[in-house]
């Protein structure tokens, strides 16, 4: 830390009940009071080098009073005793106090050469200036001053030297003693060139308040120099440092919203500029930073109640990158601490929304190429091959995109299994998400059984229509075996959704490999009669066997298929007591004056002639040969 001193007579102040003196042998004849201190001095040594008080002597020649001084005492006594000729210390702390207030006493080059302000303004430009430390300290300093600051532009004077470090290379500044990871003097040219490849100055000018920080990384950015990636990484340092740990107790978030305290009030808007500046920073970059970063972001905009603009500017921006997203980043709380919901699953909806525009928007896979003849193809021209270029170009992301989709898949699946445990949320948000996700996206559908196992335990109080409007998002045939063998003994699904598992999983036990191609076993024609019934296709039985998908899922949630092996299954059971329960709703309604309807479909199947036990054992079995009579 560089610093100066100017004059050599020892300090020779001190303080005398409630006056401040100066020890001599001339007695003082001039009064001056300061923020509520008086000084006992003399007019000599002041008026000599002070513009101001000469003009304000010949008006009040014994006594004055200087409001408003910037930097108080302090700063007064600073350049009372320069004034004197005692020693005194000029660093990166005190400069900008002495340089206003001395501005303030007009210690300027027109009451006598070399004064004050003259050397006050060389130690800034040529030493303060030039350290990074030293140029910080001083930048912060500003705080306390800003009208001043801005007049003699010593903020914008310092940011443009911090700026100018930035973009320069780390060898050729000189960084005054840094810590952290903030390189050193000492360091070598090796270790100053790694430490620019990481950010080192992201942790220093973290110590700016937003203002600061935010015309400092402005500066920053139009140099051009700096990659997107490192400006992200100051940004997340920055926010790492000022955000604070939000609380996600909605009680103690409740008891800040409805206080009436104007200092807590002052903290949650001072919070709430400080995320929005740093939000108007980010790099527009894709890869700048973190979705997970941004998805904190876009927490604490939630919790503080940011502005709409803020939140879809941060929805945007994690569309572009949802596929690094993890479902823990998802879960962010609602903007209310009145929401009975635990999770704001409108944010992610226009997230993923927002993620599908996007998708609709790749480039297209086919290029459009004109017929070429033989010379054509053997000289083609430069702009062809641009165009070749361009459309392997398309392709890769073309493919990229699909893949994205196919992630985000997964990612929305494991959310559905995390917000499905929560009583308040409606179904409708429930089955929109789900369905927001194209089909194709969807390898296969065990996570998404999951998650709808999961909320139909959740919410037991769902009516045969609404558990009949979940289950329309499930795909049968792309569930694995071990989900159909758990569906098929679910009480809480659809008996509609029972009968297409057991088909689809019956049509995949039948199916055989000869000489490598697949031959399907015959149904039984009552069997047949039965999916017909429900538009069941038996001849489009076809389904792959997925593997299982790692689920988030709690041990309470997760599947148990022991006792299926077995042939004393309650599988059986279970549908029995399903077809029961169908058939007393045929009964209640033929009760009530519904003797029109015809009599349940599912009653048809308990009537088909010729041993049902064992034509149903047959069709429940995965283990059966295929070839069997009936």
């Amino acid at each position: 830390m560089k610093f100066m001193k100017l004059g050599s007579r020892p300090d020779t102040f001190y303080t005398s009940e409630d006056l401040r003196c100066v020890s001599s042998e001339v007695s003082s004849d001039y009064t001056i009071e300061v923020s509520g201190s008086r000084y006992h001095l003399h007019k000599f040594p002041l008026l000599s080098k002070c513009l101001r008080l000469q003009r304000m002597c010949s008006e009040s020649p014994e006594s004055n009073q200087l409001p408003e001084f910037p930097g108080g005492v302090e700063a007064f006594e600073l350049c009372a005793k320069y004034c004197y000729g005692m020693t005194i210390t000029i660093s990166a702390y005190n400069i900008v106090a002495a340089r206003c207030a001395a501005e303030y006493l007009q210690m300027s080059e027109e009451v006598e050469k070399g004064n004050l302000v003259y050397k006050l303004e060389v130690f800034l430009n040529n030493c303060i200036l030039n350290g990074w430390r030293d140029s910080i300290v001083t930048l912060h300093t500003t705080k306390a001053f800003p009208l001043w600051s801005e007049d003699l532009a010593i903020t914008s004077r310092c940011i443009e030297a911090i700026a100018s470090k930035v973009l320069s290379h780390p060898s050729k500044v000189s960084l005054s003693h840094s810590h952290s990871r903030r390189v050193r003097d000492d360091d070598t040219s090796s270790n100053r060139a790694a430490a620019a490849n990481r950010g080192w100055w992201a942790e220093d000018i973290a110590e700016l308040g937003i203002d600061l920080y935010w015309r400092t990384m402005i500066a920053i950015k139009s140099g051009g120099k700096v990659p997107s990636s490192l400006i992200g990484d100051a940004l997340r340092v920055y926010a790492s440092k000022w955000l604070p740990t939000l609380q996600r107790n909605r009680k103690q978030v409740s008891k800040k919203e409805g206080s009436d305290s104007d200092s807590e009030t002052d903290v949650s808007s001072k919070h709430r500029l400080l995320l929005e500046s740093i939000i108007s920073l980010l790099p527009a970059e894709k890869a700048a930073v973190t979705c997970s970063f941004l998805l904190k972001l876009l927490k604490a905009a939630n919790i503080l109640n940011a502005s709409s603009s803020s939140k879809m500017e941060l929805a945007r921006r994690v569309a572009l990158q949802l596929e690094e997203a993890t479902v823990s980043d998802l879960l962010i709380p609602p903007t209310s601490y009145k929401s009975e919901m635990l999770y704001d699953v409108d944010i992610v909806a226009t997230i993923l929304e927002q993620f599908m525009i996007l998708g609709q928007t790749s480039p297209p896979t086919s290029p459009l190429r004109g017929k070429r003849g033989m010379m054509d193809r053997r000289q083609r021209s430069r702009s062809a091959e641009n165009i070749d270029l361009e459309f392997q170009e398309s392709r890769r992301s073309s493919s990229a995109s699909h893949s994205s989709k196919l992630k985000v898949a997964k990612l929305v699946d494991g959310y559905l299994q995390q917000i499905a445990r929560d009583v308040s949320l409606p179904l409708s948000k429930f089955v929109s998400l789900a369905e927001s996700v194209p089909e194709f996206s969807r390898l296969d559908h065990d996570d998404l059984y999951r998650a709808i196992d999961i909320y139909l335990k959740a919410h037991k109080n769902l009516n045969k229509s609404e558990r009949k409007r979940i289950c329309r998002v499930l795909d049968c045939k792309k569930l694995s075996m071990e989900a159909c063998m758990h569906a098929a003994q679910n009480e809480m699904l659809p008996l509609r959704v029972v009968v297409q598992v057991l088909f689809y999983e019956q049509a995949r036990a039948a199916a055989a490999t000869n000489n490598g191609e697949v031959k399907m076993t015959e149904l039984p024609s009552n069997i047949k009669a039965l999916l017909a019934a429900h538009n069941i296709d038996p001849s489009n039985p076809s389904a792959a066997a997925f593997s299982t998908t790692t689920s988030m899922a709690g041990p309470e949630d997760q599947w148990s298929v022991s006792g299926l092996k077995s042939p004393k299954s309650k599988l059986s059971g279970t549908l029995r007591s399903k077809l029961a329960e169908d058939e007393e709703l045929d009964e209640r309604f033929m009760n009530q004056g519904g003797g029109g309807r015809t009599p349940s479909r599912f009653k048809a199947f308990c009537a088909i002639p010729g041993r049902p036990k064992k034509m149903f054992s047959k069709f429940l079995s995965i283990n059966k040969n295929s070839n069997d009579k009936n």
